[in-house]
């Protein structure tokens, strides 16, 4: 097999679990099932923060938030890391391209190829195609409706699906493909294989889809919640605290808010299928240029969203599984079909080095995910690497709770407001999955423990149950394992001294 090109595709706050593969009784996104049935699925991907800078700057560098230094999204330029992704790509003779958000330390203007955009619309962050009078008017609406109360639409959108944004975006990146390929077959015949980070800012705030999309889904068919406002009453001590003043500050800003966690929930579906459509049209456009049989595609996204469980939205506080839990798909050369892996607990963080891996490359020094391309091919691999999954949140500094009023860089009681900011980002908060066990634990010494698979709202801590201190042991043992691989600047992840030995990781 000649070298692949290289198709990273990432959406922001797409949850895992609103797929048909994944169990979710509506069909969102049949063309990515179809594509996890002939590649392969992990059930258990997790993000490594439920945050987008660093969430995705993890996924470029291979180093967690403690690691890299970016715990907030405002720290992009204080990212640590010996070589990225994308140098050791270039270092291997790929042409680099970026369709859609960057919203990471990477520099567009450094790339072969930049088109980006952001919630609301085209950026002009470097030169780009030329908006349409239609789509300048689109992103205007856009930008009107992020500013509003809750940032959702309850009518159909009223501009075509033409104007939204996977739509140009997907067009941007076969224009740039179109004119790296010519008639080759990328990367076969002699043209540099490519590697495109297409990058949809969708399905976040603001919820809005045209028509047919907005009825696709209807509000009457959209399954129950996890757990609606009520819930919050349930969650005790200083960790609860935020999920409450997170709530309050939600019904502040667009009081009654939570009567709409239907249409919410429907506009969601709808953006799904929306993206389902623009990524079957993507890569039905590889296939017609002869350079699908060549192309390595990978499918995520950086966190999720609540899309009204607990009567919350977007993200924010705590480390629930509908915010943590990614999805990842892969598909292409070399890949095992292998449609749902149950077992293996993975993370954004192993990308890099499993692309380092299939590409052949060494893992660079202070890289601390595992390679996944031993899972991906059929390959005997270490099955204990991937018995547990960590998560980091929190900026760091003081822990503020309920009541407390500090300075935000938005008004109290204002229309908009960030959910990521002084109060729920405070403080620093571990998180370690462990098969259907889940333990959380905060800089105040306050400890969480879900059985998820009985519990899956997290609602019923069992860290004080005596009948849990077995298992309560063992996970606060491994989650004590994660925090001190994670924490040198610079480490080796403690698996790579042994590649050689067991002879798994080499090329």
């Amino acid at each position: 097999m000649s070298r692949p090109n290289i198709v990273l595709v990432m959406t922001d706050q797409q949850r895992a679990d609103f797929t048909r593969a994944a169990g979710f009784p509506l069909d969102t996104m049949p063309f990515l099932d179809s594509l996890g049935a002939r590649g392969a699925r992990f059930e258990r991907a997790y993000t490594p923060m439920p945050v987008c800078a660093p969430a995705r700057i993890s996924l470029f560098t291979g180093r967690f938030p403690k690691a890299h230094r970016v715990r907030q999204n405002s720290a992009i330029k204080h990212a640590i890391y010996e070589r990225d992704l994308v140098d050791l790509l270039r270092e291997a003779g790929y042409s680099i391209g970026l369709a859609g958000k960057n919203h990471s330390h990477l520099k567009p203007a450094e790339l072969d190829f930049a088109s980006t955009y952001m919630h609301v619309g085209r950026t002009g962050d470097v030169p780009g195609p030329e908006r349409s009078q239609q789509e300048a008017a689109f992103d205007a609406w856009l930008a009107d409706l992020a500013r509003e109360r809750g940032a959702l639409s309850l009518e159909p959108t009223p501009f075509p699906a033409e104007c939204q944004l996977p739509q140009r975006i997907v067009r941007d990146a076969m224009g740039w493909i179109d004119s790296l390929t010519g008639t080759a077959d990328g990367g076969g015949g002699g043209a540099a294989p490519f590697f495109l980070w297409l990058s949809f800012p969708e399905p976040h705030n603001p919820y809005q889809v045209p028509e047919p999309y907005f009825s696709l889904f209807p509000e009457g068919a959209v399954p129950d919640r996890v757990a609606g406002p009520e819930a919050l009453e349930r969650k005790s001590g200083p960790p609860g605290e935020k999920w409450r003043w997170e709530r309050s500050m939600i019904e502040a800003s667009n009081p009654g808010y939570d009567a709409h966690w239907r249409r919410y929930r429907a506009n969601y579906c709808g953006m799904l299928r929306l993206l389902d459509d623009q990524l079957r049209r993507f890569v039905g456009h590889l296939e017609g240029r002869g350079l699908l049989g060549n192309t390595l595609i990978l499918f995520t996204a950086d966190h999720g969203d609540y899309a009204g469980d607990y009567g919350l939205q977007r993200k924010g506080v705590g480390l629930p599984e509908c915010l943590v839990r990614v999805p990842l798909v892969v598909h292409g050369p070399g890949v095992t079909p292998r449609p749902a892996n149950q077992q293996d607990h993975v993370s954004l963080v192993d990308l890099m080095p499993t692309l380092c891996e299939a590409l052949g490359s060494e893992t660079p020094y202070g890289v601390q995910g595992r390679s996944l391309w031993p899972l991906l091919t059929g390959a005997p691999y270490p099955q204990e690497e991937f018995r547990s999954a960590y998560i980091e949140l929190g900026y760091g500094g003081l822990h503020y709770g309920e009541h407390d009023r500090p300075p935000l860089h938005f008004p109290y009681g204002a229309s908009r407001f960030d959910e990521l900011n002084t109060v729920t980002q405070s403080g620093t908060v571990k998180c370690l999955r462990l098969g259907p066990w889940k333990l959380t634990y905060d800089m105040l010494g306050n400890g969480e423990l879900y059985d998820v698979g009985a519990d899956p709202a997290e609602l019923a801590n069992r860290f004080d149950d005596p009948t849990c201190r077995d298992v309560r042991h063992r996970l606060v043992e491994e989650l004590l394992r994660w925090t001190i691989r994670a924490e040198d600047d610079l480490p080796l992840a403690s698996y790579v001294p042994r590649r050689a030995e067991r002879n798994w990781h080499a090329p």
